[in-house]
């Protein structure tokens, strides 16, 4: 199996919203997009995955290793490998890709947010960095399109969270922030204890009407000389708006339940999006 196609399967498997953004990409685009997926991927899981938090550091600490392997010509590891293939095909750096760990780095170091600056500083830390990763390998021409990348990376990750309460509850991880949760009267006990009452709806909604306007934002930072080279990035928040409107459309119910698109719809929102341009 080559480096690239450890990543396609890792993070861009068919029926994936990746897979469909970047469906329509020239070859070496797609192939460097979805290296950066799936570092991040690999990253995430260095961290969620890992029961001794002495593991994950040590996890991090390979990673920085191979970022470092791989910007010097020998990485072993075959997102390594992909990854330093993206690197010159978007001239990014080793220090822009070390952002990446360190967003990984606070993952490890707390599974609490105190409040909603908190909260979308690690978004930036994390999706951020990887969209305006990626759209410097997708190619601008003005430097807002990668504020545009940044604030909808921010959009998708608050969206996964929306998405993902329960299934983060489980490991005793809570992102929606602690000083959100008491506005509406609810604990991060409630949360653990999957409490899907008024008061975990009314929390939803504020939730769900933020991520909205981040990607009301991101959609407006976006000139139109660069829309085309970044329609991958479009597809993709695409995606993630209509599977924000299901879950607004359950009353944020994803505590007990798993909330998803099609594979079908997500062509459709793909197709759609890629011909508008």
């Amino acid at each position: 199996m080559t480096p690239d196609e450890y990543c396609q399967q890792r993070v861009a498997a068919r029926g994936s919203s990746l897979y469909y953004s970047v469906l329509f990409l020239p070859p070496e685009q797609r192939r460097a997009v979805i290296a950066l997926h799936a570092f991040s991927r690999e990253l995430r899981d260095a961290v969620h995955e890992a029961a001794d938090p002495g593991v994950a550091r040590a996890k991090l600490a390979y990673w920085r290793s191979e970022l470092q392997a791989a910007m010097a010509g020998g990485p072993q590891h075959p997102v390594a490998r992909a990854l330093a293939a993206a690197g010159r095909a978007g001239a990014i750096s080793e220090a822009q890709f070390a952002q990446m760990v360190d967003g990984a780095q606070m993952d490890l170091d707390r599974n609490r947010y105190p409040d909603l600056a908190a909260l979308e500083a690690y978004c930036q830390h994390t999706a951020g960095a990887v969209q305006q990763l990626c759209a410097k390998i997708l190619g601008y021409t003005e430097e807002v399109t990668l504020e545009f990348a940044r604030t909808l990376g921010v959009a998708l990750r608050l969206t996964e969270i929306i998405r993902d309460v329960g299934r983060d509850a489980q490991s005793n991880r809570i992102y929606l922030p602690l000083e959100a949760l008491e506005r509406f009267g609810l604990t991060d006990n409630d949360i653990l204890q999957r409490r899907e009452d008024e008061r975990f709806e009314q929390a939803m909604a504020f939730h769900i009407a933020r991520a909205r306007l981040h990607h009301e934002r991101a959609a407006a930072l976006l000139p139109r000389a660069d829309r085309r080279a970044q329609r991958a990035g479009l597809v993709l928040g695409a995606t993630s708006r209509a599977l924000l409107e299901e879950i607004a459309a359950l009353r944020g119910h994803t505590l007990t339940q798993s909330v998803t698109l099609t594979p079908l719809r997500k062509l459709w929102i793909a197709w759609k999006t890629w011909v508008k341009g």
